[in-house]
């Protein structure tokens, strides 16, 4: 029911390349738990945004101390050996040089070119060729590399313009709002329709806020767009929206809008809304990004009669499910690399 910010690693000649979460999770356990005695090296938005989702991996997971690959005290120590690289800084590392390129897509999100002996290797994971709201799209090479490494999770997708899913998005939202139901909804939209500003909305992720602080400090790497806002006004002060710290905070009566984490429904505040809304057919959950194998967020894409609730019962599944996905990875321009 709410976004996660993905993070992607590639090991090159002994040296992982990374950003974010859904690619990198095992790097601390790779570094502290192995006999790899590299450098890791990753830009600095990556490095502040890394160190925040690893270390909520470690406190919500839910296994045992046994279990457990790694611990905070293991993330701190890795969060040490991690050099940082700014963007088209070149480095050489036992006489391999390399350098990194904007990806779009995320905040800090690279592009790395890898030279060995004069044969030049691009790598990179999710990267986006269309600006986004708030980011530059990916940069266009100068030249060829000779090998090309490339993220294919939507490499064989046609997917619709991002105007058309906005609308779709917002077509959900206002209709589910209109009926009384309760609904997630992104900010922009509701500055632009004041019909619907004593709705009310909540922003129910503690790290999505700790992330934040570092979107305003890297607010360099965004577009043109925002950074010209940010001359003025904080484009990350979200004026029509309220902090929800718990259910028990939350004062259910009549239509809102909550934004909630995990994105997965597996477990937390995300879980136990759904849980409250999802036999009433006037609600809506709106799945906004990519959703992992095995969660209840991918279950309800394919609208079954009824869901397992956390207790072991069964309930029906009344609330419209709407995947409109923004979290695509725009593989298919083809003008990467000139």
């Amino acid at each position: 029911m709410k976004w996660a910010v993905p993070v992607s690693t590639c090991p090159i000649k002994g040296k992982p390349y990374c950003f974010h979460l859904d690619h990198a999770a095992s790097l601390p356990y790779f570094l502290e738990k192995t006999t790899f005695k590299g450098r890791v090296f990753m830009t600095h938005a990556t490095k502040a945004i890394y160190k925040l989702f690893l270390s909520d991996y470690v406190k919500v997971r839910k296994v045992s101390v046994e279990d457990m690959l790694y611990d905070e005290q293991d993330i701190l120590r890795f969060m040490d050996k991690i050099e940082v690289i700014d963007f088209h800084q070149t480095l050489e590392v036992n006489g391999i040089r390399f350098w990194c390129y904007t990806a779009g897509h995320v905040l800090g999100a690279a592009m790395f070119m890898v030279d060995i002996a004069s044969v030049r290797v691009l790598y990179t994971g999710d990267y986006s060729r269309e600006e986004d709201r708030h980011l530059r799209a990916a940069e266009i090479l100068q030249f060829s590399p000779d090998i090309c490494i490339i993220e294919s999770t939507y490499g064989v997708q046609l997917h619709q313009p991002r105007n058309v899913r906005e609308k779709r998005f917002t077509d959900v939202i206002h209709s589910t709002i209109s009926q009384g139901g309760c609904v997630l909804i992104p900010d922009e939209y509701w500055s632009n329709h004041p019909e619907l500003h004593n709705i009310p909305i909540y922003y129910a992720s503690p790290l999505a806020k700790r992330c934040m602080v570092v979107y305003q400090t890297y607010i360099n790497s965004m577009n043109e767009r925002i950074c010209n806002q940010f001359a003025n006004s904080n484009p990350f002060d979200f004026k029509h929206i309220s902090t929800l710290k718990s259910i028990e905070n939350f004062n259910d009566v009549g239509p809102s809008v909550v934004m909630a984490s995990p994105n997965g429904l597996q477990s937390g505040l995300s879980r136990q809304l759904f849980e409250t809304w999802c036999s009433d057919k006037k609600n809506a959950c709106v799945i906004p990004g990519y959703v992992v194998e095995g969660t209840l967020a991918k279950t309800i894409i394919n609208e079954p009669k009824e869901v397992t609730l956390m207790n072991g019962l069964t309930a029906p599944l009344n609330m419209q499910v709407h995947y409109i996905s923004f979290s695509l990875m725009q593989i298919l321009h083809r003008q990467v690399c000139s």
